[in-house]
């Protein structure tokens, strides 16, 4: 989920929610992590080679959130979709470094 719709679903809870029960808040999609790098990968213009270090644990196979709650409780949808925040958060990372 990009910055700025986690940033909206935080106000919108703190203005709206009341209750002790937790929200979760998402985008209300799932990606591999295979898939993750390799969008990473051609957004930045990766061309090198991606080595699996095949040693490590696989991690958790699946995860997606129920973020119903999140809209029927406090009306939040995330708006930016999951390749778009991804471009923005690399164009800000790359910016950022520029004027180190």
């Amino acid at each position: 989920m990009y910055v700025g719709d986690a940033a909206e679903a935080i106000i919108l809870a703190t203005e709206k929610y009341c209750k002790p029960e937790p929200v979760n808040i998402g985008a209300g999609l799932e990606i591999s992590i295979k898939d993750l790098v390799e969008l990473i990968a051609d957004l930045t213009g990766f061309n090198g080679k991606i080595v699996w270090d095949h040693t490590k644990p696989d991690g958790q196979p699946r995860r997606c959130l129920d973020i119903s709650k999140a809209e029927k409780e406090f009306g939040f949808r995330s708006e930016t979709g999951f390749e778009e925040g991804l471009r923005k958060t690399i164009d800000w990372y790359i910016s950022v470094g520029k004027t180190k």
